[in-house]
């Protein structure tokens, strides 16, 4: 890709009418934008680009497209990248986005509610919002909370999701003149292209019983359907709650949880080698040797440490799960481990926050940063292929031969 450092305005607008283009104004904007970035970029290298000089302190390493709305229409430009530090034009585009304009609503009512701290002072100085009036806030906050709102609340009718995950964060929140935790209910599919998506989210002050099966029931009501295989913790209450309202769906203990729960049964000294073992499992090319490496697992430990093989032959149903589904699925599932990566991006934004003002506030932060992570999978790579997605969809699987669980929860939450 080629841009012009410098522009003949005539010579340009002679062109493009030889040609006879029918967007002959939205090509010519798109030079002579591309033009000024070049232009900054050369200054900011500290020389022309493709030139020796010894003022030279950088130099280009290609460029990066990124969309421009305009009223001529949408225009594809070319963004100069840097090869030290990063250049973006701010007098042009708009850094990325809804999330952190939430992020600056939230502090921003932080500090108009009067609960700054000096971390919190100086993260508003450093965002540039002192200056921020309750009616500028208040224009903000409802603009970001109509589109949250609307994208929590969507017609799930890109199914069947024939695999999603369920978790949930704890928050801290200002209720009542005290501080509270609370949880942010979490949901992730796959839909029938193959694409990732935020299916839902929702705020309850306990991560119980009823919290889930309001959550689960929401999802369903809005179109959630074709569900094969859900993973989650092993949580009571939303084991139970998987059971009641996803009706033909298996349940596979998370990978991670799981591990943590494991831990807690096995002396400190010996974690290391049975974390490796662990892992050994789900690192199999086929459910055949997935199988077999866990009953070697369960050999090696029976002798040395008991109560550690007990654990892993109760849970063994459960851990196993995936195994009845194509390999290419839970390959690709467990190398991602994409749950707790979404987690992490959710925590580095609210962790700037640390004590949300109130629970719409904390909506509007986490909504903002799951639509925007919502668009990049849509727009991005297909997560599972379609063909694995396709033989998954005639897997069956028989509860009582393959989970032990969601019986019992089911039972539990009908009680």
């Amino acid at each position: 890709m080629t841009v012009p450092a410098s522009i003949d305005p005539a010579r340009l607008l002679s062109e493009h009418l030889e040609r006879a283009e029918p967007d002959a104004l939205r090509a010519m904007l798109q030079t002579f934008i591309e033009a000024l970035m070049g232009a900054e970029a050369d200054a900011i290298c500290g020389a022309p680009y493709r030139s020796r000089s010894d003022e030279r302190v950088n130099s280009r390493n290609g460029y990066r497209l990124r969309e421009w709305d305009t009223r001529a229409g949408t225009v594809d430009l070319a963004i100069p990248k840097l090869r030290s530090g990063s250049y973006f034009p701010d007098w042009l585009l708009e850094r990325r986005r809804r999330a952190e304009r939430a992020l600056t609503t939230v502090v921003a009512t932080c500090y108009l509610l009067g609960v700054s701290t000096r971390r919190m002072e100086k993260l508003v100085q450093t965002l540039g919002i002192t200056s921020l009036s309750k009616s500028q806030v208040s224009v903000m906050a409802r603009e970001l909370d109509e589109h949250v709102e609307s994208f929590r609340s969507r017609p799930l009718d890109a199914g069947p999701y024939t695999f999603i995950a369920a978790d949930a964060l704890v928050l801290k929140v200002r209720e009542g003149g005290r501080v509270v935790n609370v949880h942010a209910l979490l949901a992730t599919g796959v839909n029938a292209d193959g694409h990732r998506e935020i299916l839902g989210l929702q705020v309850t002050s306990a991560e119980d019983g009823a919290g889930w099966l309001a959550f689960f029931r929401d999802l369903t009501t809005r179109g959630l359907d074709g569900v094969k295989l859900v993973t989650s913790d092993a949580h009571t209450g939303l084991v139970a709650a998987i059971g009641a309202t996803l009706p033909g769906a298996s349940w596979q203990r998370c990978r991670t949880h799981y591990a943590a729960n494991l831990m807690s049964a096995t002396p400190k000294s010996s974690w290391p080698w049975v974390k490796t073992l662990l892992h050994s499992v789900y690192d199999q090319p086929d459910a055949t040797s997935v199988h077999a490496q866990y009953e070697r697992i369960l050999d090696a430990l029976t002798l040395k440490l008991p109560a550690v093989a007990e654990h892993l032959e109760t849970a063994r149903p459960d851990v196993l799960a995936f195994t009845a589904f194509p390999k290419e699925i839970w390959r690709q599932i467990w190398s991602n481990n994409p749950q707790e990566r979404l987690n992490r991006e959710i925590r580095r934004r609210t962790d700037v926050v640390g004590i949300f003002p109130d629970r719409n506030s904390l909506v509007r932060l986490v909504g903002a940063v799951l639509a925007e992570q919502h668009d990049e999978w849509t727009e991005g790579r297909r997560y599972l292929g379609l063909d694995a997605l396709a033989r998954s969809h005639t897997t069956t699987v028989i509860h009582s031969a393959t989970n032990t669980a969601l019986p019992a929860a089911c039972e539990a939450i009908n009680a």
